[in-house]
């Protein structure tokens, strides 16, 4: 894989644990191997997230907030950076620590609709 460029629709809000975290789940062999992807490959990605996103440096640790520790970096990077949404298919473990900070947790489908002006 060459580059890979992304459009701007929305801000994409990252921090280095949260990165660092995007880097060892997508590297692992498991994951590699379902999506046909190499190594080099997920580093072609994680640059054109780094580029695309919105820095975040967390001033703050919200810890612990969340039944899945492996999460608290997701929540803590969007508390932090003040989103309005946490985009995931993983609801089980982030609605309620999403909520109370006032921010929606969402499953990918429905967040492109409402970015469409589809939903509210």
């Amino acid at each position: 894989m060459d580059k890979v460029e992304l459009r701007k629709r929305f801000e994409l809000l990252l921090s280095v644990p949260l990165m660092l975290e995007y880097e060892a789940v997508l590297k692992r062999p498991e994951h590699l191997k379902a999506a046909g992807a190499t190594r080099d490959d997920i580093d072609a990605v994680l640059d054109a997230l780094a580029a695309a996103g919105v820095p975040v440096i967390p001033n703050f640790s919200w810890r612990p907030e969340l039944s899945d520790p492996g999460d608290e970096m997701v929540l803590e990077t969007a508390v932090n950076g003040q989103a309005d949404f946490i985009v995931t298919f993983n609801l089980t473990h982030l609605r309620h620590g999403a909520r109370k900070f006032g921010i929606r947790a969402t499953r990918p489908p429905e967040a492109l609709l409402i970015l469409e002006g589809l939903r509210p």
